[in-house]
């Protein structure tokens, strides 16, 4: 019942303990029905300490709801643990509860009088001297009897409320070991000195009913003294996990280390470490670095401070690194100012642009062939593409898709980029038009040779495809002719579409083993519209 040490046990947790020991000592003396009676006021006051320990854990987790709202990044971690850790002590109180009226139902049945729901009445249990009914359902004759169980619950519970403690964190361990204790004791008994029982055995067996009921009440009173001191100490790590500033450095972050000519230059200047009460003072050019506490070179005008964050903006002529530093001041606690020195380089270079066709160095007439255009240092969304004899725009999956409009010639790629809001030509890059392949005609995956009457007869139809190439395109075949010498006599059957026609499967299917077979004017249109007429497929029946 004791809680952490930094949460004595008051009065009333005090007397109910002495109670508590004093009753189960005069339990083995035999004391008659008057201490049986004495126990229901110990059951009463234990239920009411466990009903205080609730409440405190309520407003525990209300805080740290509170808590979470306020800074989820911060208190997040915390507060899932402390979930957690409820969900386990809810479900190990609930269980010893289920024992409690497993209990009392098996000895009085389930109209007994101090029966109400789930919870009991320990006044109103008639059999308060009942010794079987306890030992049957917690230690049991054989087999895992509830006591076992149980045992092995709190064991798991204490594991896993171990696993939040700190090492050095030994006071608040060593409470919570001592409130789920569950180690086998040692027998006190004359004879059996030395000897060691179960843990259930020892709690459980032969004692009168109200005397296990009463017990079983004190490790849920335990089991919430425990969320209670753990919820605490995970509460109280929120800010014991934050980083105690005992030095302070001096950060640099552009906004890009690679500018182009004739652009701005931009860095944020800060404190890794710094407090949103106090802004710092910042100087930007050279300084002395040989003074105690540095001091600037001549006079220098700070810079403007955003949000505890100095923002640095300088005009990029000339190309290559360009060097610069300067001092951070900041309020020292107790009064006085330190002086902490940064320095940092940027790179200025000169126009470049990269256009990298995804796929390959040409473009194809009337489809989208896909193209990354960037320009270095440069966000994507301030380049401004065009295009001459064909179209562009932005892909969906990211990039440009570029369709040629005419056959021949060359494609221009025109980049601008908007620098500071003017325009700026980045360069401009050619590529050639070309037509899309012919595909090649196949049925069931083959275009010539040997092919089983059957393996043509399940085919659909004829396909088109192109071979080996870098876009995944897809051509409709738009009439085909069927073609084969018949008793002497050459017969043809044409079709519209790709399927075969019944008349050509009627066809097929008459022909004999060894037979040719030509599928021949066969026409095809891809994604650019333009119908192509492809190779004959030439097989012989098998």
């Amino acid at each position: 019942m004791s809680g952490a040490a930094n949460c004595p046990e008051t009065p009333r947790q005090k007397m109910i303990g002495m109670m508590y020991l004093m009753l189960t000592a005069e339990l083995a003396l035999n004391v008659g029905r008057v201490v049986l009676d004495a126990f229901s006021l110990v059951d009463d006051s234990l239920t009411t300490s466990t009903e205080i320990f609730a409440k405190k854990n309520e407003k525990l987790y209300n805080q740290f709801e509170q808590a979470d709202t306020e800074n989820h990044v911060k208190v997040g971690e915390w507060r899932q643990k402390a979930l957690k850790v409820k969900v386990k002590a809810d479900s190990l109180y609930h269980y010893i509860q289920d024992c409690k009226v497993k209990i009392l139902i098996k000895s009085e049945g389930k109209d007994s009088d101090a029966l109400n729901g789930r919870e009991l009445d320990v006044e109103k249990i008639n059999n308060k001297d009942d010794m079987n009914v306890p030992s049957q359902v917690m230690v049991g004759s054989s087999g895992i009897a509830d006591g076992r169980i149980l045992k092995n619950f709190i064991v798991s519970y204490r594991q896993y409320i171990d696993s939040l403690i700190l090492p050095k964190d030994s006071i608040v361990l060593r409470s919570i070991n001592q409130n789920l204790n569950t180690e086998d004791p040692i027998v006190r008994e004359k004879g059996r000195e030395g000897e060691r029982t179960t843990w259930e055995r020892h709690h459980f067996e032969n004692l009168p009913l109200v005397a296990v009921i009463t017990i079983l009440s004190k490790l849920q009173s335990d089991i919430r003294n425990t969320e209670a001191d753990v919820v605490s100490y995970l509460y109280s790590q929120i800010d014991a996990s934050s980083f105690k500033f005992n030095k302070l450095s001096a950060t640099v972050i552009p906004t890009s280390d690679y500018v182009i000519q004739g652009g701005n230059y931009q860095a944020e200047i800060f404190l890794a470490a710094f407090d949103t009460t106090r802004k710092p003072v910042i100087f930007v050019g050279d300084y002395d670095s040989t003074k105690v506490g540095y001091k600037m070179k001549g006079v220098y005008d700070s810079i403007p401070i955003v949000n505890g964050k100095g923002v640095y903006k300088v005009k990029a002529n000339k190309e290559g690194y360009q060097k610069w530093g300067g001092l951070i001041q900041y309020s020292v606690p107790g009064g006085g100012v330190q002086n902490y020195p940064f320095k940092s380089e940027f790179k200025v270079a000169k126009p470049n642009l990269v256009v990298s066709p995804t796929s390959m160095n040409v473009f194809y007439y009337k489809i989208d062939n896909p193209v990354e255009i960037s320009v270095p240092g440069m966000p994507s969304d301030k380049i401004l593409p065009s295009a001459v004899n064909a179209t562009i725009k932005r892909s969906r999956k990211g990039g440009y898709v570029v369709r040629p409009t005419k056959t021949g010639g060359i494609v221009k790629i025109r980049v601008t980029a908007d620098i500071n809001g003017q325009k700026k030509l980045m360069g401009v890059k050619e590529f050639r038009i070309k037509l899309l392949p012919r595909p090649v005609a196949k049925v069931a995956g083959k275009s010539q040779g040997t092919i089983k009457k059957n393996l043509l007869l399940g085919a659909p139809g004829v396909n088109a495809e192109l071979e080996d190439f870098v876009f995944d395109l897809r051509f409709k075949v738009k009439s085909f002719t069927v073609t084969a010498t018949v008793a002497g006599y050459s017969k043809s059957v044409q079709q519209r579409g790709s399927k075969f026609s019944s008349n050509q499967r009627r066809f097929i299917k008459n022909l004999k083993s060894g037979s040719n077979l030509i599928i021949e004017d066969i026409k095809a249109a891809g994604p650019d519209a333009r119908l192509r007429e492809l190779s004959p497929l030439v097989f012989k029946i098998k």
